[in-house]
């Protein structure tokens, strides 16, 4: 999260934009989560929204452990979310600054 926040800080307004708006359109809500986890935890639902497709097929195997995955899980899915939603960030940062630098090449190119 730090990395982010420093990388975020050397932005211009309009990459913050960018980046909020593509944020704001694939991040992942903890009350989702923790609703599919209620109806639909023992068969892993709350794992396949999060995107641990491999989790949740072993769940859905195994009715979530038998039930005591399914409830040791709800003290995990909040960190697990934030988890995901800060490498989300983390990516969709890495793509803002790689089209300003080719954005930044591309002005030097037809400069010279």
């Amino acid at each position: 999260m730090d990395s982010n926040l420093l990388a975020k800080s050397n932005l211009s307004p309009e990459q913050l934009v960018l980046l909020q708006s593509e944020f704001d359109k694939k991040n992942k809500s903890k009350t989702i989560a923790y609703l599919l986890w209620f109806f639909t935890g023992a068969f892993g639902g709350h794992r396949f929204y999060a995107g641990d497709t491999i989790r949740g097929i072993c769940m859905l195997l195994t009715l979530g452990g038998i039930g005591i995955w399914a409830l040791i899980d709800v003290f995990f899915i909040g960190s697990r979310i934030e988890e995901k939603n800060n490498g989300l960030e983390s990516n969709i940062l890495q793509d803002v600054l790689a089209i300003a630098a080719s954005k930044k090449e591309a002005l030097s190119e037809a400069v010279q």
